[in-house]
Formats: C-alpha cells, structure tokens, sequence
C-alpha cells in the first residue's frame, strides 16, 4: 500500500473512531479498504477483552464471502469448559506464552493445523494467516482489557507479501485504537446500567455529574425486602448467603426491568424502585404489573431451591406515590445518584408494615386512589396506621384475597395488570 492510501485509511479510521462508529462496522470498513487498495484480506477477526458481569470479551470478524456467521459475538470466562480449551488453543495464547506479538502462518504446513479454527481457515481456501497481539500499557489496561487480539487471513498462495505486511503492521494498531475507544465506551454504559441502573446511568453519561443538580418529579415507588433474611442467613454457611441474595434479587429486578421500572439502589436483602411515567395511572399499573411478575418469579425459583434442598422464601413489597428529589447528592469526590425525599422514607416504612399485618404487599392510599375503577376494587383496606416518623395515619391497602383463592379473579387481575 502506497503511503497516500496509507495515511488515507489511517484519517478514516481515527475520524471514525472519534465519531463512535460501533466495532463491526470499524472492522468491516477497514477490511474493504484495505482490498480496495491491494491488500487482499480475505478474513478479519478482532478479539478484545472487556468489562461485563456476564461476557469476558467480544470478537468483531469480517468475511470476503457470503456467511451465516454473525458479524460479531460474545464469549464467557477463558477458565473452564469449552471456551478454555479453545482459548489455549488458539494462536493468540500461544504467543501470550512466548512473547511474541506479531506471527505469520502458512496453512500449508500441516503444523499449524494444531491452532483452533486454522484447519477450518485452509478448508476455505484461505492460504496464510498473520496475526497480532497488541499489549496496553498499565495505565491503559481496565479489568481484563489489557491488549487487542486480531487474525487476517489471505488467499493468495504468496501471503501479504512484505508490502501488505508492513502496511498491516502500521494500520492494525490504528483499528486496535479506535476498537479500544469503542470498547471502553460500551464499558462506561454498561457500568452505569449495572451500578446505577438504566435510567439513571443515561442521566449521568449525558453529563449530570455535579453535586446538587437534581429535578423534582413525581413518581411511584417500589420498596421490598425478604422476609426473615436475617434468621435464614444466619443458619447458612458462610458461601451460600450471597448465591441467596443474589436468587431474589434477580426474581424482584427482572420483575422491575420487564415492567418498565427503574432499580435505583440495593439495600442489603432490599431493592428500591421507581416507576415513571406522563400518565400516573401507568406508571402505577405498571408497579403492580412487577409484584405480579415478582410473584411468579419466587414461585419459580422457590420450586428449583426447594428441588436442591437449599432455604426459601418470599418477600414483602411497598408501593407508594409522591414527589421526590432525582438527582446527584454526596461530596464532590463522592455521589450517589438516587431519589431523596419524604416519599422515599415513606414507601420503606409501608413496606415494613407488611411483617404486622402479615400481608405480602401494601400499598398507600394515594396510590390505590390514582387507579382507575377496576385497580381500586382490587386493593382492600387492611386498616388505618401511623406509619414511624411518618405524620398522621392513613389507610393501607393490599390484594383482594380472592386473587389467591378464586381462579376466575385471578384471571381477571392477571389481564389487568398486563393492561
């Protein structure tokens, strides 16, 4: 490659970079200009670790030739099963070994069959493959994203040729950069939506970071917690409490996420939530709409823990409605994004009421008045109390026992809340 294309391809893929274009796309524009200017790679493959709770890294592949193969994928953990063994026998591995951070195959020896996917390389006629393994520095390095992987195969009989090679070796560490970018961006949104919730995380990568900018909204509030977590933690060994927590807490934020709601903060075994829309009707069908799922979901995972002879059980919900403060409070070195204000301490306190009047879920009477005529005939009075540190009493509701009961009811308040 001439230095003029060079340096034309090394502008697209910084501006590129820059602008944000996703991974696959960086790697499929580089593939094709780089064969528009001679470079004949007939497949890429760009590999990088990453962030995640659940994916180790992501891969970003190219074809010259019409493939089912999705443009890109994820990969679980390189220690166990499968993904270990291809991951030691791949030819990145095997250069991570030795030191070595560029590697030139020829797929007519044999030999080289003993790499992952390379018989499968020399089955489609691809001739040679080359690939890098481009280390970050210290200061570079996040988690397990300390360096770009990347295989390019040819089908010429005479590989790249030192032309191609030298051309490869000045422009795959500007992909490698600009893949980077890329990935750390995704890092950024997805430790947002893991910590912060989805909502909430949007709020601050938008760029509401300063302490006091907050807005006052009205809201209606989730609060749960599980019942006798406590005893029951106490009677488990040490390595099962946190499997148990996580259990429920799945069940109660998957309930949330489905219905719409925002998960604002984990509290030990407790989850706080908001829901929020124009219309408040919504917003408050859409809360029953999750203890509803909630429900279901601690059926489901009761009868698998019951199954495995591990401890069970429920949970109490609080549901209320109010004005609250949504925004950034702490320090300056130190925020916490969340809601703030008496309705925040209210809904905790309702929810706690379900241990005295032995019910699963309570609601406040503002939220049960904002329904429409079916919701409010399916919430019933459990009576009149003074909630602590709350002033003055007020009614709480819960469901219609005949939900449990009567299969027709049932039926009734399950379309309802599906609305």
């Amino acid at each position: 490659m001439q230095p003029v294309p060079r340096l034309r391809l090394v502008n697209w893929l910084v501006s590129q970079g820059l602008t944000g274009l996703p991974e696959s796309d960086l790697v499929r524009g580089f593939c094709e200009r780089c064969c528009a200017e001679g470079i004949a790679i007939s497949y890429g493959l760009v590999v990088i670790d990453t962030l995640h709770p659940i994916f180790e890294g992501r891969g970003f592949r190219w074809h010259d030739t019409e493939t089912n193969q999705p443009d890109s994928f994820e990969y679980g953990p390189t220690e166990e099963g499968e993904v270990a063994d291809g991951w030691r026998r791949s030819i990145f591995y095997d250069m991570l070994e030795q030191g070595h951070e560029q590697r030139v195959i020829d797929l007519s020896d044999t030999a080289s069959r003993r790499y992952s996917r390379f018989e499968e390389f020399a089955a489609q006629g691809h001739k040679h493959v080359t690939s890098f393994v481009h280390r970050f520095g210290e200061a570079g390095t996040m988690g397990q994203m300390d360096c770009v992987y990347s295989n390019w195969t040819t089908r010429r009989d005479d590989g790249f040729g030192e032309e191609g090679l030298a051309a490869l070796r000045d422009l795959v560490p500007v992909l490698g950069l600009a893949i980077k970018s890329a990935a750390q961006a995704d890092i950024a949104r997805t430790l947002g939506r893991v910590y912060l919730g989805r909502e909430t995380s949007e709020q601050v990568l938008r760029g509401k970071m300063s302490r006091g900018i907050t807005e006052r909204i009205k809201t209606v509030l989730w609060f749960s917690d599980l019942r006798s977590s406590t005893s029951i933690s106490a009677q488990m060994e040490p390595g099962e409490i946190i499997p148990f927590l996580n259990d429920y807490a799945q069940a109660s934020i998957d309930a949330i996420h489905d219905a719409g709601g925002e998960v604002l903060k984990l509290i030990g075994d407790g989850v706080l939530a908001m829901f929020t829309n124009e219309d408040m009707s919504v917003a408050k069908r859409n809360a029953l709409r999750a203890e509803h799922r909630f429900r279901h979901n601690m059926d489901v995972l009761n009868a698998r823990r019951s199954a495995e002879g591990r401890p069970t059980t429920t949970a109490h919900v609080g549901l209320h409605i109010g004005e609250v403060f949504y925004g950034n409070i702490g320090s300056d070195d130190r925020l916490d994004f969340t809601v703030v204000g008496p309705a925040v301490n209210e809904v905790s306190r309702i929810a706690s009421m379900c241990r005295s009047v032995d019910r699963d879920l309570l609601t406040s009477s503002a939220f049960r008045n904002g329904l429409d005529a079916t919701g409010r005939n399916y919430l019933v009075s459990t009576g009149r109390f003074a909630l602590r540190g709350i002033g003055g009493a007020q009614d709480l509701y819960t469901l219609d026992p005949d939900i449990l009961t009567d299969e027709v009811v049932a039926g009734k308040y399950a379309r309802y809340v599906a609305g």
